[in-house]
């Protein structure tokens, strides 16, 4: 080969690591309740990060699903071809219990565990965590009407994955969807124009268009649509019990920026036979038990996001030499990378400590169910806000070569805003905290209460505390400055947790660069005495 083509000074690949081998990861299983699962979450973490799993990620996102909707005869089927490698993944998803599997252990943490293999596996692929996420979220919004729930949690909690449209007293184990969106309404689900008829049976039947469903091979959608006494919550099969297809009908796959690996669909219901899900007329407190899982798996995926960023710049930065020296020793690519890893260990303790939150209120703590209220819904909006700018700059790390689709990098980058829209794009997510504030004082009360808890060692944090009192106080044109301050929780809400639990020189930075006035609107802005080192070391993948 001639010599211009000698490659050098270039990053080995990233090659096999414990992807759970993360300091704030296992600080939050073990503190938020969960060091029993430490062994199956490093098992998951090694598998995780390893070539082999990232390499699944790669070719499910590379050979996209394919809408079939009539078979080689003409008979109309409406399925939907995935690559072989999105099976794999979600198989392995199911079979350590990412999915319902908590519901159904009587075991402290549980819900803890589940979100920490969740945050692992997310890091290899992200897209096939949607039906994986909806399923777990299901259950919840089932077990409002008991004799639904008894039928379909225990195939929703089954850890085998049965792929293929057939009758759920048939299958091995089940995956759920949501199908509420409608193209009219968006997030408003109140604009909804789908019609549910009751029948003389005791089922009703819908007929609508749905806009955004995700994962439409699921073995059944939750949904929304006008029944006689309002708004309601429906549970609608894909296969009817005899064997025969459900009334509803693929239009087309929706061609999207990212989330490549996982199908969504504009269906159309013609007469779809649908199972009442809670009261009439109270659909979207019913649904909204969904929304608020779907809604923590939205801040553990944008947490896994960063994670796999910060991994990928840190490796390719340790072996890359520019300007006369290793890039990671440059000082300012030195604040950039430390500024990322930062935001990365903020959102992964909040992400279990929220975890936490869950599994407690679930065993009944009614403190825990105040706080989860407010804390998943601030940590929403935010966390999945970070994410795209944090991928942009992870990608901007690597160069021209985080630019190439080889790296990983790109689609990182498209990956990004899909948090942050799903379950509520950003205003959205920002009222629904305002409105919370103001159904639920409890609520707010124990989100201050979890705040106070780090008051009196930072003086960064109690002078932004004593600031957020003054804005809660101040009532006037509310909804205009929802965002800032929403923003303004969610910071004190991390410095919050890292203060009380992660180390001095950790939390230290957080609060001098998010809440001492010293931080600028891009990553690597990082003050000085910040100690750097430190959290890199921190970051580092584990071989």
């Amino acid at each position: 080969m001639p010599p211009t083509h000698e490659v050098f000074n270039q990053a080995p690949p990233l090659g096999d690591h414990s992807a759970a081998d993360e300091p704030a990861l296992l600080e939050g299983l073990r503190r938020e309740g969960a060091p029993w699962a430490e062994a199956e979450v490093r098992e998951v973490g090694d598998a995780a990060g390893s070539e082999r799993v990232r390499s699944w990620g790669e070719a499910a996102n590379t050979y996209t699903p394919v809408l079939r909707t009539h078979d080689r005869y003409g008979h109309r089927v409406d399925e939907v071809d995935y690559q072989p490698a999105y099976h794999v993944l979600m198989e392995q998803a199911v079979a350590h219990g990412m999915h319902a599997a908590p519901w159904a252990e009587d075991r402290a943490g549980a819900h803890v565990a589940r979100a920490a293999k969740f945050y692992l596996w997310s890091q290899a692929e992200a897209g096939h965590g949607c039906p994986i996420s909806m399923t777990y979220a299901a259950v919840p919004a089932l077990r409002h009407s008991p004799g639904l729930a008894g039928r379909y949690e225990p195939l929703l909690a089954s850890r085998t994955y049965d792929f293929g449209l057939r009758p759920p007293h048939t299958k091995r184990g089940l995956v759920a969807g949501m199908s509420m969106t409608e193209k009219q309404g968006g997030s408003d689900v109140r604009a909804n124009t789908t019609r549910a008829v009751p029948t003389a049976e005791g089922h009703h039947v819908l007929t609508g268009h749905k806009w955004f469903t995700s994962a439409p091979m699921s073995d059944f959608f939750l949904t929304l649509a006008q029944a006689p006494e309002g708004l309601s919550c429906f549970l609608v099969p894909r296969v009817l019990e005899d064997g025969s297809r459900n009334a509803l009908y693929i239009q087309r796959l929706k061609d999207k920026l990212g989330n490549r690996s996982n199908a969504s669909a504009e269906l159309e219901y013609d007469g779809a036979v649908a199972h009442l899900v809670g009261e009439p007329g109270r659909g979207v407190p019913t649904i909204i038990e969904m929304v608020n899982s779907t809604r923590l798996d939205c801040v553990i995926g944008s947490a896994a996001g960063m994670r796999a960023a910060v991994v990928q710049a840190l490796h390719h930065a340790e072996h890359r030499q520019a300007f006369g020296g290793v890039l990671v020793e440059q000082p300012l690519m030195r604040n950039v990378l430390a500024d990322l890893a930062l935001e990365s260990e903020a959102a992964t303790a909040l992400m279990t400590r929220l975890a936490g939150a869950v599994d407690r209120s679930v065993r009944g703590d009614a403190s825990e169910t105040a706080f989860r209220r407010l804390g998943v819904a601030v940590s929403k909006f935010w966390v999945t806000k970070r994410q795209p700018a944090h991928a942009a700059e992870a990608l901007e790390c690597l160069g021209g070569n985080g630019y190439v689709e080889e790296s990983g990098m790109p689609r990182l980058f498209r990956d990004s805003p899909l948090n942050s829209i799903w379950e509520g794009s950003g205003n959205v997510a920002a009222l629904d905290v305002l409105r919370a504030m103001g159904r639920s004082p409890e609520a707010v009360e124990a989100f201050l209460a979890e705040l106070g808890a780090a008051r009196g060692v930072d003086d960064h944090f109690d002078s932004a505390f004593k600031r957020l009192e003054r804005v809660l106080g101040d009532t006037e044109e509310a909804q205009y400055r929802a965002r800032s301050v929403v923003e303004l929780m969610a910071l004190l809400l991390q410095a919050s947790v890292l203060l009380r639990f992660s180390p001095t020189p950790v939390a230290e930075a957080f609060t001098v660069s998010r809440l001492g006035g010293e931080w600028g609107h891009v990553f690597g802005t990082l003050p000085r005495g910040v100690d750097t080192e430190l959290i890199l070391e921190r970051a580092r993948p584990q071989r």
